[in-house]
């Protein structure tokens, strides 16, 4: 790696940014959403620094990172001592998307796949396995026991599968404790077109994610089968197995 990506708490916390315009105001903006508190000068309790200004940004930096803050220059990732990351936000779930200042666009680009892929019931889900902890541990005991209950509940096609989007999170779990909640017998298909994988719709997208069998016909282009969840078993032809298993996605040309 070539930086250290950390996830920071600013709640009441004082951070410095200096400049006028859009770009100081988007820091602004980023600095509140976080719950910390925008201070215009240097103050007691001040660690992180935004710059953004037109001109004398190299003496800001210097000036500020001489104080013993960490400095972020705008549109000068030679000059900053951390990056700010395109962010998917399904608090208490973020994801951060860094190239190191590479390439602010590629991060945009990813956040916009992101943003499509994580259900907006992500967060619900997080909150959800926390309160849960308790329950949990008075059902599962020990921790190898615990950590195989989540696994299982958390795994793809599992009660709680992450990219499957949960109406009642809390209920699901509440089921999975009780011995339910097991991963549904399904078989799904999908009609490939003219448009290949860039015309695959969300749910099309979910259902290889969460396939555990994809019968395909032979003429399936690879960047659609490249999709497919990576530990899911493929077979090429589309008769499903007698008494099989799971759920099974059949993939067939012809949208």
């Amino acid at each position: 790696m070539d930086s250290l990506p950390l996830f920071h708490r600013l709640a009441g916390r004082p951070v410095l940014v200096l400049g006028d315009g859009e770009a100081a105001a988007a820091k602004a903006r980023l600095v509140e959403e976080a719950g910390g508190t925008v201070v215009r000068e240097i103050a007691d309790g001040v660690r992180l620094a935004f710059v953004a200004l037109e001109d004398g940004a190299d003496a800001a930096a210097d000036e500020l990172r001489a104080a013993g803050l960490l400095v972020n220059v705008v549109d000068r990732p030679e000059l900053c001592d951390f990056t700010v990351p395109a962010l998917v936000d399904r608090t208490p779930v973020l994801v951060a998307i860094g190239t190191g200042g590479a390439s602010a666009s590629l991060s945009k680009a990813l956040k916009e796949r992101l943003e499509v892929w994580l259900p907006g019931s992500l967060g619900a889900l997080a909150t959800a396995i926390r309160q849960a902890r308790a329950a949990v541990a008075s059902v599962h005991r020990d921790v190898p026991a615990r950590r195989d209950f989540w696994a299982r509940v958390l795994a793809p096609g599992g009660a709680l599968d992450p990219l499957v989007p949960q109406a009642d999170p809390v209920a699901a779990i509440s089921d999975a404790l009780a011995g339910g909640g097991g991963a549904e017998d399904r078989l799904d298909e999908i009609r490939i077109g003219a448009g290949g994988s860039d015309a695959l719709t969300l749910r099309e997208l979910r259902l290889m994610a969460q396939a555990d069998l994809v019968l395909h016909e032979a003429g399936v282009p690879s960047d659609v089968l490249a999709l497919i969840r990576r530990d899911a078993a493929r077979r090429v032809g589309t008769d499903v197995p007698e008494g099989l298993k799971g759920r099974v996605v059949r993939i067939r040309m012809g949208g």
